[in-house]
């Protein structure tokens, strides 16, 4: 073999050598970037996952707290419906009451009347007095006149008054020669106003 052809040998060996070193170079490289890629890829979905934990966690809080809050709301409910039906059972119990004893007051004003109906009776069967016994009466009759007036009781007016609907009631009519038309000329029983209310109207005879 001349000189140049073993140059020539030299220098290709020489250049499979360096080409092998860059495979093996490039080869090398392969792996660690994969290894690379791999972390970045694990340490992503590590965050990921701690971030799903955390919010998990803030909806657990929250979803309790609501509970909580919806707990505290049914009590008050509960309190606000036991104080209400408390409320209820004493008004109804104070109506009942009050209509129980609505008369009380009259009733406590009419025992002294009473007292003197009795005792006008008493004096006449000894004494047989006729005449105190009607004085006696009389008396009383204007107490309890005065007790009835104090409760806003009044006698309905008829005599000489237009016949009205709302005060007089029409038992049966009659010509007069005092009256004209439509006017009571005589009262059969006294009728009375309560206040502004009409409890018994005046049965009256009305001329035609």
């Amino acid at each position: 073999m001349s000189e140049q052809e073993k140059d020539a040998a030299v220098i290709e060996e020489d250049n499979n050598l360096k080409k092998d070193n860059i495979e093996g170079e490039a080869g090398s490289d392969k792996p660690e970037d994969s290894r690379t890629e791999a972390a970045s890829d694990g340490s992503a979905q590590a965050s990921s996952a701690g971030e799903q934990a955390d919010a998990e966690e803030g909806a657990d809080e929250r979803m309790e707290e609501l509970r909580r809050q919806a707990e505290e709301n049914y009590q008050r409910y509960l309190r606000a419906q036991a104080d209400f039906d408390n409320f209820r059972r004493r008004t109804r119990q104070e109506k009942e009451e009050f209509a129980k004893y609505a008369s009380l007051n009259l009733i406590e004003q009419l025992l002294p009347v009473v007292d003197n109906f009795e005792r006008a009776i008493e004096s006449s069967k000894g004494t047989k007095d006729f005449d105190a016994l009607v004085k006696g009466l009389e008396m009383t009759f204007r107490q309890l006149d005065q007790v009835l007036q104090q409760e806003g009781l009044k006698p309905i007016e008829a005599v000489g008054q237009p016949f009205n609907p709302e005060y007089h009631q029409a038992v049966m009519q009659v010509e007069s020669e005092e009256y004209e038309e439509g006017i009571v000329v005589e009262e059969l029983q006294k009728g009375y106003v309560l206040k502004e209310k009409v409890i018994r109207p005046s049965m009256v005879k009305v001329s035609m």
